[in-house]
């Protein structure tokens, strides 16, 4: 066997979690994750949190902390019904983001992994997005 068969590549470049929450990519929500009953870390993609927690102006009568409530209970309770031992969860909530339309069903990917030290992580996202 040649020193080269089976050897991994090099590192060329490494994005962590931190750095990603540090650049706006992941939004940090293990605070109110916490209060909801989750032991680990939390983040979402910032498209989510744009999406689905920023309360656009069409709405009236909510906040950013109830909206990601909604996320982060939908995702506890889908956890807590789930027969899957996988890392990938899909879960729906229902979202209004504009007073003068029907709130609707969407859905949303969580994914639990490494974090940047190894240890237990989860992420929400978009379930297009990795």
């Amino acid at each position: 066997m040649s020193p080269r068969e089976g050897a991994q590549p090099p590192i060329i470049h490494s994005y962590s979690r931190a750095q990603a929450i540090e650049d706006g990519v992941l939004v940090d929500v293990s605070q109110m994750a916490s209060e909801a009953g989750f032991r680990v870390p939390v983040a979402m993609t910032a498209t989510v949190w744009a999406e689905y927690v920023r309360v656009p102006a069409e709405v009236s009568g909510q906040d950013e902390s109830g909206r990601l409530w909604d996320i982060l209970w939908m995702l506890r309770v889908a956890i807590g019904r789930s027969a899957s031992s996988g890392s990938e969860l899909l879960f729906s909530l229902i979202v209004r983001n504009d007073d003068a339309l029907p709130a609707q069903q969407v859905e949303l990917k969580s994914i639990c992994g490494p974090g940047d030290r190894g240890e237990p992580v989860i992420t929400i996202m978009f379930p297009h997005e990795d």
